[in-house]
């Protein structure tokens, strides 16, 4: 019998052969799902899936791409914002 920490669904079991030839169960906890553009909802390239604790001991350039928006946006939103920032701002101002 595992332990009680154990018995929860919310960790994921693997199934690993021994050397000895015995099949034991190890218990992992699961990955998180994947980052999501904050507009279109696309996964995010450029960061990692990874549980808090682990993202911690990283550095903070492994743990979002370096741009504006980076780890929020994806590309192509971000382009469409920066686009649409630009045209509205040469519009507003007088010549």
């Amino acid at each position: 019998m595992p332990r009680p920490a154990y018995r929860s669904r919310s960790k994921r079991r693997v199934y690993v052969k021994t050397p000895g030839g015995r099949l034991v169960v190890h218990y992992e906890s699961r990955k998180p799902g994947l980052a999501t553009c904050a507009l279109c909802g696309k996964p995010l390239g450029g960061v990692p899936r990874l549980n808090s604790s682990e993202l911690r001991k990283l550095a903070k350039t492994e743990k979002r791409p370096q741009r504006t928006y980076g780890g929020v946006l994806c590309v192509n939103c971000l382009e469409k914002l920066l686009k649409k920032t630009i045209r509205s701002t040469l519009i507003s101002t007088p010549s």
